[in-house]
C-alpha cells in the first residue's frame, strides 16, 4: 500500500502523525511511505531520519495527497485538504466529526473513507487511540489553568497550589475519564484542592479509591455543578460521549457564579465543548474573556508538546494502521469497524449521523 504522511497545516500544531520507526516497520512490510518535507521537524524528526528509515520525502502536500492509498494524519483536514482528497482514499486522523459541520459533509462529499481515531474502540469499550492524547491533554489542562490564573494573564492572581499560611485555589473537573483522572492527579499533586464530577457512580468509587486526599468525588448534576463554581478558580471540562456533541453543562447564565478572573480551560471543544460560551482558541491566541471569566478552548492542546505526543500516538496507531494494510477489506476489522465514521459518500457512525440529522448508513 501507498502510505502519505502530510506535513500538519492547522494553526501551531507540530505533531507528526508517524515517527521514522514507524515508517520503518511499514517499510518493512513492502508498503512505500512519503513523508511531506519537514512534516517531523517540529516533533524534532529531521528529514533525514525518515529517509533513514526508507521512506520517501515528498516536497508539497499535494504530491503527497496525490499519490497516496492511505492519508495518515494527526488532526483533522483543513479546508484547503479537503479538496485533494479523492474517493479511493483512506484517511486515518482524529476528525471530531461532531463539532463541525461542514468537515463532516466535505468528507461525505469527497466520497473517501474516514476512520477516526477518537471513536476506534477495543472490544472492553475503551478508546486505545484516544487515550494518550486525553492523558495528555489531562495534565496540559492543569499546567495551562494555572499559568491563566496568573494576573498577566488576566487571572485573579492565584497560585494553584497556595503556600503555607494561604489558601490554595478550587479546580473542579467536569468528567471522571481520562482528561479528567489526569487533571485530578496532576492538579492534586500541585497542591490544589480538587473536585471531580461525573455521572457514573462505578467511575466515581474507582477514582474515590486511587485519588489522593485533597480529591473529592461528587455526583454530576446542576446542583452541584452551580454549588460548586461559587468557589471554583479554575473549571476544566473533561465530558466526552464518543462520536456525538459534548453536553453543555455549564450555560452562559452560569458564569455569574463564579468570580471575576476564574479560569476555564474545556478540553472538550473538539467536540464542541462542554461549556456554552466555549469557541475553539489557537496556541498563538489561546484565551478570551467573557464576563469576567478567563476562557482557554485551544483545540489541539497537546500540539504544544510535539515530541512527547508524537511518540504518544505512534505507540498506539500503528497496530491499527498494520491492520489496515493487512486486510483486504477493512470493513472486515473487528478493530477498525467502530472507527469508521464516513464512507463512500454514507455517515457510518450513528453519533455522527444523529448531530447532523444526516442518514446512517450501518455496514454489516
Amino acid at each position: 500500500m501507498i502510505i502519505g504522511i502530510p506535513k500538519e497545516i492547522k494553526d501551531n500544531e507540530q505533531r507528526v502523525s508517524l515517527t521514522p520507526y514507524g515508517a520503518n516497520e511499514l517499510v518493512k512490510l513492502n508498503n512505500t511511505v512519503y513523508v511531506q518535507k519537514n512534516a517531523g521537524i517540529g516533533s524534532g524528526f529531521p528529514n533525514q531520519s525518515y529517509i533513514d528509515s526508507g521512506a520517501i520525502i515528498l516536497d508539497t502536500i499535494e504530491e503527497v495527497y496525490g499519490i497516496s492509498d492511505l492519508i495518515i494524519k494527526v488532526k483533522e483536514p483543513q479546508d484547503s485538504e479537503i479538496k485533494l482528497i479523492t474517493s479511493n482514499q483512506i484517511i486515518f486522523t482524529f476528525f471530531h466529526f461532531a463539532a463541525s459541520e461542514s468537515l463532516t459533509k466535505g468528507m461525505i462529499d469527497s466520497g473517501a473513507t474516514a476512520i477516526a481515531y477518537e471513536t476506534v474502540q477495543s472490544q472492553d469499550g475503551s478508546l486505545p487511540i484516544l487515550i494518550p492524547m486525553s492523558e495528555v491533554a489531562g495534565r496540559m489542562s492543569v499546567q495551562n489553568g494555572a499559568k491563566c490564573l496568573e494576573a498577566n494573564m488576566k487571572g485573579k492572581g492565584k497560585l494553584l497550589g497556595g503556600v503555607p499560611g494561604v489558601d490554595a485555589s478550587t479546580v473542579t473537573i467536569l468528567g471522571g475519564g481520562i482528561v479528567g483522572s489526569n487533571a485530578a492527579k496532576l492538579a492534586a499533586g500541585l497542591g490544589a484542592k480538587v473536585y471531580i464530577l461525573d455521572v457514573n457512580m462505578d467511575r466515581l468509587r474507582y477514582l474515590d479509591d486511587v485519588m489522593p486526599s485533597n480529591v473529592q468525588t461528587m455526583y454530576s448534576n446542576n446542583l452541584n455543578i452551580s454549588n460548586l463554581l461559587t468557589y471554583t478558580d479554575l473549571l476544566i471540562g473533561s465530558v466526552l460521549i464518543v462520536g456525538s456533541k459534548a453536553p453543555n453543562l455549564v450555560d452562559k447564565s452560569m458564569l455569574k457564579l463564579m468570580s471575576s478572573g476564574s479560569v476555564i480551560v474545556d478540553v472538550a471543544v473538539d467536540q464542541g465543548g462542554c461549556v456554552e460560551t466555549c469557541k475553539p482558541t489557537t496556541h498563538k491566541n489561546p484565551t478570551y474573556i467573557v464576563d469576567g471569566i478567563v476562557h482557554y478552548c485551544v483545540s489541539n492542546m497537546p500540539g504544544s508538546v510535539p515530541y512527547t505526543s508524537t511518540l504518544a500516538l505512534t505507540n498506539v496507531t500503528l497496530p491499527y494502521i498494520k491492520d489496515i494494510i493487512s486486510n483486504d477489506n477493512i470493513f472486515k476489522s473487528k478493530y477498525l469497524k467502530s472507527g469508521i465514521n464516513i464512507s463512500n459518500g454514507k455517515v457510518t457512525h450513528e453519533a455522527v449521523s444523529k448531530t447532523f440529522n444526516l442518514e446512517y448508513s450501518p455496514f454489516e
